[in-house]
């Protein structure tokens, strides 16, 4: 954990950045949909695919609450039917550190566990 100075304001300004960033990425899907869009995946069935388990409601839903934040791109091509891609925008690639990290942690945790 980091340190994080014990003035209270601060503390309590510090934790609303943090459930920022949860309210943000919070759940079981979010990132693996930012991961599966970064790698490429960029038609629905395509996301859908790649992230085990999702059903097609939740990967809607997911989808329009990570473009209302600005961390997934929505093109529609006037094709016949439409066709709909997806890309993780410029401001997604804030969250690379973080995702890293978040990845590395859990391989390490999951070592940690089957060791026991």
């Amino acid at each position: 954990m980091p340190d994080i100075p014990p003035d209270k304001d601060t503390v309590a300004q510090q934790i609303r950045h943090l459930q920022d960033t949860l309210y943000v990425v919070s759940g079981k899907w979010k990132l693996p949909i930012l991961v599966a869009i970064h790698e490429g995946n960029s038609r629905f069935r395509e996301i859908q695919r790649s992230v085990h388990g999702i059903t097609t409601k939740v990967l809607s839903t997911e989808l329009k609450a990570l473009e209302q934040n600005k961390l997934v791109v929505r093109r529609v091509y006037d094709t016949s039917p439409p066709t709909v891609e997806y890309t993780t925008s410029s401001y997604c690639d804030t969250l690379q550190n973080m995702v890293l990290e978040m990845i590395a942690w859990g391989k390490k945790h999951r070592d940690r566990i089957r060791e026991d």
